[in-house]
């Protein structure tokens, strides 16, 4: 296992992207580890040393020699990470669920198809020993016929704001019920409660029918007193369960059914026999066999299909709660993101604004209203953005970097943070602050020099490379920029009779006071 090639990816190292970065190092198969956060990227990799780290979704997806990613983002982000990948031509494993919608999922299927890639889906649960084992018993005839599954995955642990509990908690029975039974329910039906936040469910009951007439029904709850994870296999011959809580993991229950004088039924128990199962992680199981069918390039247990398969239930189900709410329990954002952009948790974004392909936002951002944010911008961490701005295709801002309202960036404008960068010295701390007033235009190529003040209504011109503060409606060029002139707040440059001018486009009337352009009338 040592002399593995290492060629794998893996994107987000947060609360379940930690136990992936462990297997995939233990493994021997990663090459390069991602995520948008520095610090959580600093400290995988003092525990993981060893391996590339990056911050740069679009450095992964450039990187020739990462050949197939693990994808453990959040839920929401699934579907534009996966098509990106995809469409880079890379292998792809996904955590649950493949997308949000069975629209989005049909296309990644889709890709995969198209691209010859594998695509697979992490339902965890069908790589674990006694499951595989319990699916032996049920193809054997040893349970007799099935009649009734049934799941319980119960807990007081973590509860959720971003997501509703059917989205958190049953992915993974729903697909192991579909697996044991070999179809898929002709019937599908939901409900629950919500007692924490409003739309977002904490208790759901889902039950499901299958045309052979096996039924079945999946409880999930993080209001509980206790944590329960069992499946139960209900069949003609015997009982199963499934305990995957218990030490020991898959239990037989061979009781019988005796009808006396033929008329009553009585329950005949019997002692329950502990099933010896196969030992091994089943994280670990499960990557082992996407790294096996990217080598072999053969179907994965759980492929994009399945996934899919899983998403159209979660689809159905999700029908029982509120319109307003999304697949997981989220309302619906007032904003437009085109499917390529890549927004982080914990971003705030206001109505009406509108992000373009390839953009990302990273957390803590937050953008105000009715904005507008070309392709290929970068914005983050931890910027503010005020109301209206446009800001063109390439631009990055960066943490250190605010914005006002009605700031207009050009193409490829360029906001530095650091004033003496070095690739071998750390010097996050030494952020120096830029601040960008009100209605001020930044041209395009142009470069703002950190730790200055570009002023209200301000005019940088194109290629400019400013080092210094700019006044209030001051117009600058060059390099480095020096001031050439004053705009009126509608952008026209102002001519000046002695200290007075008259904007000839609106009418504005100006005047040079100390050194400073001060309006004394709009019209």
């Amino acid at each position: 296992m040592s002399n593995r090639e290492k060629f794998v990816g893996l994107v987000g190292l947060g609360y379940w992207g930690k136990n992936l970065l462990r297997n995939l190092y233990e493994l021997n198969s990663l090459k390069m580890a991602c995520d948008s956060d520095y610090n959580t990227v600093m400290e995988r990799k003092e525990q993981f040393p060893g391996i590339e780290y990056t911050t740069s979704l679009e450095e992964m997806l450039a990187r020739k020699d990462i050949r197939a990613v693990v994808v453990a983002t959040p839920a929401v982000t699934h579907y534009a990470v996966v098509k990106q990948f995809l469409l880079a031509g890379k292998d792809v494993f996904v955590e649950k669920p493949l997308a949000l919608t069975a629209g989005e999922g049909e296309e990644l299927v889709g890709l995969a198809k198209k691209h010859g890639r594998v695509l697979m889906v992490g339902h965890i649960l069908q790589y674990h020993p006694a499951v595989i084992k319990l699916k032996e018993m049920v193809l054997s005839g040893e349970l007799g016929k099935i009649q009734y599954i049934y799941s319980n995955r119960l807990n007081i642990g973590k509860l959720r704001t971003e997501e509703n509990v059917l989205w958190s908690f049953a992915p993974h029975d729903i697909s192991v019920i579909l697996m044991l039974v070999g179809d898929y329910p002709i019937k599908i039906s939901t409900f629950g409660g919500d007692y924490i936040n409003s739309g977002i469910a904490d208790v759901t009951i889902t039950a499901l029918e299958f045309k052979n007439g096996i039924k079945g029904h999946i409880f999930v709850s993080w209001l509980h007193p206790y944590k329960e994870q069992k499946l139960v296999v209900v069949g003609s011959k015997a009982m199963a369960v499934f305990d995957d809580v218990s030490r020991e993991k898959l239990f037989l229950y061979p009781h019988k059914i005796k009808w006396q004088s033929g008329k009553i039924p009585v329950a005949q128990k019997s002692e329950h026999q502990v099933i010896t199962v196969d030992s091994g992680e089943p994280l670990k199981l499960e990557l082992e066999h996407f790294l096996e069918c990217v080598a072999k390039r053969s179907k994965p247990r759980t492929d994009g299909l399945e996934g899919l398969r899983v998403l159209r239930v979660l689809e159905t189900a999700g029908k029982a709660f509120p319109e307003k709410q999304n697949p997981l329990g989220q309302k619906k954002p007032d904003y437009y993101a085109h499917e390529s952009a890549y927004i982080d948790e914990g971003v705030q974004i206001g109505e009406k604004t509108k992000i373009w392909h390839f953009s990302h936002i990273l957390k803590k951002s937050v953008i105000g209203r009715n904005n507008i944010i070309g392709q290929n911008v970068v914005i983050g961490p931890e910027v503010t953005i005020g109301d209206s701005c446009k800001i063109q295709n390439n631009v990055s801002i960066y943490k250190g970097v605010k914005l006002e309202d009605e700031v207009f960036c050009g193409p490829s404008c360029v906001f530095t943070n650091v004033y003496n960068p070095r690739a071998f010295i750390e010097r996050k701390h030494e952020f120096l602050p830029t601040l960008v007033k009100k209605g001020a235009t930044i041209g395009a190529n142009s470069t703002i020099v950190c730790g200055n003040t570009i002023g209200g209504y301000s005019i940088i011109g194109a290629g400019a490379v400013v080092k210094s503060d700019v006044a209030d409606y001051a117009v600058v060029a060059g390099v480095p920029a020096k001031q050439i002139g004053w705009a009126c707040r509608c952008g026209t440059t102002l001519k000046f009779n002695g200290k007075q001018a008259v904007c000839r486009y609106c009418g504005n009337e100006y005047s040079l006071e100390a050194g400073k352009l001060i309006i004394i009338k709009e019209s």
